[in-house]
């Protein structure tokens, strides 16, 4: 019979598991903790872990529901669990006390409303405007700091006090050849709420220039027939 102890003794770790190793691995995982079943058989639980899941070996009903699993159980907590567990009423040990990191952290903090560097210059006030990067002029309505969400479309702001709010699903777009960054032409019937659908159908390559279109097309062809020629080339590679 194989001698589990010599095995865990040996100088050199274990490369294959013998018949006798798969057949006590077998018997001992549904119903014993892996670190125990590791430490029977002289190799890590993760060994056995692996092992196990390649066997298809599964923990029985039997061990998750007894204390060995480590599983908080209604009603049937491990001892150790209770005893290290904050009992009703009781006070953190810092309840009260205001934390200070000490030393000169106070002259280096940022004060509320502080900036500096870049974030200093590049500030502008609630109400400026900017272009995007999407050519659109914009309005910042919000200085909180966050972003894109500081700023919103001029046209969206015109449409919403118009309007109301946006329908659910709708963007804010401007009408055929009414696209302006001059906030006094962007007026309510330079604006309309289309559907996402509806946008992308308006942007589609043929309904913008059948030309276009058409070298989308060949664009497409041109790169299908060079992958395909990289492939047979590389298939014929020795």
């Amino acid at each position: 019979m194989i001698s589990f102890a010599a095995v865990a003794n040996s100088q050199h770790a274990r490369q294959l598991w013998t018949p006798e190793e798969l057949a006590l691995l077998a018997s001992l995982y549904p119903d014993n903790a892996t670190a125990d079943i590791a430490k029977r058989m002289g190799c890590t639980a993760g060994r056995v872990y692996a092992k196990a899941n390649a066997l298809g070996l599964r923990k029985s009903a039997a061990y998750f529901a007894s204390d060995r699993a480590g599983r908080i159980q209604r009603g049937k907590q491990h001892p150790r669990t209770v005893a290290t567990r904050f009992k009703p009423g009781t006070e953190p040990w810092n309840k009260g006390i205001a934390w200070d990191s000490g030393g000169r952290s106070h002259e280096t903090r940022f004060k509320k409303g502080e900036r500096c560097g870049a974030a200093n210059k590049n500030w502008v006030p609630v109400g400026s405007y900017r272009i995007n990067g999407e050519g659109i002029l914009d309005r910042k309505i919000t200085d909180l700091g966050k972003g894109p969400r500081d700023w919103e479309s001029v046209a969206r702001l015109v449409w919403k006090g118009a309007n109301g709010p946006i329908p659910d699903k709708h963007i804010i777009v401007f009408k055929p050849g009414r696209k302006t960054t001059v906030l006094e032409r962007i007026t309510p019937d330079a604006v309309e709420a289309i559907t996402r659908a509806e946008n992308a159908r308006r942007n589609h390559p043929r309904n913008k220039s059948p030309e276009l279109a058409h070298l989308y097309q060949l664009k497409g062809a041109i790169t299908r027939q060079v992958n395909r020629i990289n492939k047979e080339a590389e298939s014929t590679t020795p």
